[in-house]
């Protein structure tokens, strides 16, 4: 089976800071790399990296092709990614010495996908496969839409988060993930808790308390890995990443949960996005699987 991700690509450059900036203030940094990330990229990686076939669809600017070739080489495949003339999508992200970070988030090239592409792309698949869409891109409507039509499952990572956006396409998710945030705004949009959701699956994650699952057998809370944070960019993608692969394997909704959990608590002791997600193997060497 396949994961079809559209999702966004972008330059991830990560500042390492005293502490974050407040209002006003200017502030020194230590370190500076520049790596691939935007959700849609790191959610690929986690689920190739989890032994699943990602398709990911999705635009870069002229300035992109190392992006591209990056994901090839991470086990995505990029027959779907576009270039556009809008520059390549990028973010600002300030890490502190706690791993807490901030970021600046520029779409770029990630808000060009056409629906003549993404349907290209959909072409492709067959049914009961998956499709993963985030809020960093334009046309998921059309996407999930198109996606429900072809018998795909659909999961949804709600982030950054937009009400509007989640509202449109409730009807047709498989399964949805927020973050505790993410959850109350929802709930204060719809009057609806995630319990109550018209979602077969709901995922809500907690950081560093683990995430609770809400599905047609009730509730049930995941603990998280206990680890020393080093940089939480990126856990929560690496999770969604993991459950997906684990789900497009066949998994049980609990253990592929488990495998995501696992995964997103080794992702915080290192220091980046998308070129440092944990496969397999690493989990297997930290006996975490």
């Amino acid at each position: 089976m396949t994961v079809f991700n559209l999702g966004s690509i972008n330059a991830d450059y990560v500042y390492q800071v005293p502490h974050l900036p407040a209002p006003g203030e200017t502030l020194a940094t230590t370190k500076m790399s520049r790596g691939l990330g935007g959700k849609g990229a790191n959610m690929s990686v986690a689920a190739a990296r989890a032994a699943a076939h990602v398709c990911h669809i999705g635009c870069l600017g002229r300035d992109g092709a190392w992006a591209a070739e990056r994901l090839l080489e991470y086990g995505v495949d990029t027959r779907f990614i576009t270039t556009q003339s809008e520059a390549t999508g990028h973010a600002i992200i300030a890490v502190d010495a706690s791993g807490e970070n901030n970021i600046l988030l520029y779409p770029g090239a990630n808000q060009k996908n056409t629906q003549e592409a993404i349907g290209m792309a959909l072409s492709q698949a067959h049914a009961g496969d998956w499709l993963l869409v985030q809020n960093e891109t334009n046309n998921q409507s059309y996407a999930v839409t198109t996606a429900k039509t072809l018998g795909l499952s659909v999961a949804y990572a709600a982030a950054p988060f937009n009400a509007q956006a989640v509202q449109a396409v409730m009807g047709s998710l498989d399964l949805l993930i927020l973050n505790a945030v993410e959850a109350e705004q929802l709930h204060q949009a719809t009057g609806q808790t995630p319990a109550q959701l018209p979602v077969r699956d709901t995922i809500v994650t907690l950081g560093s308390e683990g995430c609770l699952w809400y599905g047609v057998e009730g509730q049930q809370q995941f603990k998280a890995v206990v680890v020393e944070p080093v940089d939480t960019t990126g856990a929560g993608d690496t999770f969604t990443g993991y459950v997906l692969a684990g789900l497009d394997r066949g998994m049980p909704m609990a253990q592929a949960i488990s495998l995501g959990t696992k995964a997103a608590g080794l992702m915080v002791t290192r220091l980046g996005t998308a070129d440092v997600i944990p496969d397999l193997k690493d989990l297997q060497d930290a006996q975490l699987i």
